[in-house]
């Protein structure tokens, strides 16, 4: 059976058919706690014991809680038991599409991947070729894996900006042959299942916000290492998308802090924020003299001391700490998270110590807080597990906003 979706707004294959708010505001507690007992999450919910009781009876006959071993409380009386969410009650498909490569993912309720691949693009990769691929990696990935069909929820998709809402990819700078190409809908005719397409530096906030638990649930701002330098906001527990679903466009905040604008004050393009074209091309006009070629081979120089590849690292993280500090003047966030497929441990330390130095040192109200600085918990397949998360965020989490749970695929 298909189900088509509309918007993003729309998405979520749910067979645990959540009832209520209150149950989703339940399942949101249990997952940012790991572990938690009855008593605790009324007292974080603010509903009652029966409440409480009740729509976890519910939630376990439903299979996606777990109970853990009882535990006794200090004063005597009835065992604690805590309840947490199974992993293996569901699962979903991230996927990122990259100018020369397709990751898949297939990762369950914790962030966990059960099974991956990846597809090389050739140079003239077609729209109906891109969508065979990823219809054929989703597919294959489910078909060969162990999961049990019954608790596969969807298809999440990370794509560079800029998108529509409806997931229909645009003026992509890297891809002219993908544009206007309205992705979403053409891979929900082939798939069965419900398809989110979203901005990359999106899906890799909404995975932080997901994996981390307690430790991602305030505000923060993801800065993605991708196909260029881009970001994604969490604010007030949701990915903030904006109107046209393209909010977090990093490198005109970059241009316009360091002042490369065109006579008509337009931002323009800022080689820094595609360090793997511009670490390789910078560090030569420093004076590199070296064999390296590739911007992995450039981060590996990066590691030994190289002066010249060094100093590149360190001009493209001052650009990038610009854009952060942006917008940290413009949002007021607590924390900077910094990841991506291309953000490699050698390039890290430099990029993390320049962007907290700015951060802390250059904002209007620097006083008034200290903005902390870390390395995102997913590594090189942020964007990949964090587009998985943005189904289960569908599927299970609150929103004020009153996003729609469509009813079972079964």
């Amino acid at each position: 059976m298909r189900t088509p979706l509309s918007s993003p707004s729309q998405v979520g294959a749910n067979q645990y058919d959540l009832g209520s708010f209150n149950e989703a505001t339940i399942i949101e507690t249990i997952r940012r706690a790991g572990t938690i007992s009855r008593t605790e999450i009324a007292e974080r919910t603010g509903l009652t014991q029966q409440s409480v009781s009740r729509i976890l009876r519910l939630l376990l006959e439903r299979g996606l809680l777990a109970e853990g071993a009882s535990e006794r409380t200090e004063r005597l009386g009835k065992p604690r038991t805590p309840v947490r969410l199974r992993p293996e009650a569901g699962h979903a498909v991230g996927v990122v599409v990259d100018p020369e490569i397709v990751s898949s993912v297939l990762a369950d309720l914790d962030g966990r991947v059960v099974a991956r691949r990846s597809v090389r693009l050739g140079p003239g990769t077609s729209p109906d070729d891109l969508v065979a691929i990823i219809a054929d990696g989703v597919e294959e990935l489910v078909a060969e894996s162990d999961v049990d069909p019954a608790t596969f929820l969807g298809v999440g998709v990370a794509v560079p900006g800029p998108i529509t809402t409806d997931g229909t990819l645009l003026n992509l700078p890297l891809s002219e042959a993908w544009r206007n190409v309205p992705l979403r809908a053409r891979l929900a005719e082939r798939l069965a299942w419900p398809v989110l397409v979203e901005k990359d530096g999106v899906a890799a906030a909404t995975g932080e916000r997901w994996i981390g638990r307690a430790n991602r649930s305030d505000d923060f701002v993801y800065v993605y290492f991708g196909t260029g330098i881009g970001s994604g906001l969490i604010l007030s527990g949701e990915a903030y998308r904006g109107t046209s679903a393209n909010a977090g466009e990093f490198g005109q905040l970059c241009a316009i802090r360091i002042g490369r604008v065109s006579e008509t004050g337009a931002p323009q393009l800022v080689r820094e924020c595609n360090p793997t074209a511009s670490l390789p091309e910078i560090a030569r006009e420093r004076g590199y003299a070296g064999s390296a070629q590739t911007y992995r081979e450039f981060c590996a120089e990066i590691g030994a001391g190289d002066a010249a590849a060094v100093a590149a690292a360190e001009q493209i993280a001052d650009v990038i700490a610009q854009g952060a500090v942006a917008l940290i003047d413009l949002l007021d966030l607590p924390l900077v998270v910094i990841g991506g497929p291309v953000f490699e441990p050698e390039i890290a330390p430099i990029v993390l110590s320049r962007v907290e130095h700015a951060v802390n040192d250059f904002p209007t109200a620097r006083m008034a807080r200290t903005v902390v600085v870390e390395r995102s918990l997913l590594q090189a397949e942020a964007a990949a597990i964090g587009a998985a998360s943005m189904i289960f965020h569908a599927s299970f989490a609150p929103s004020v906003r009153g996003i729609q749970r469509p009813a079972s695929l079964a």
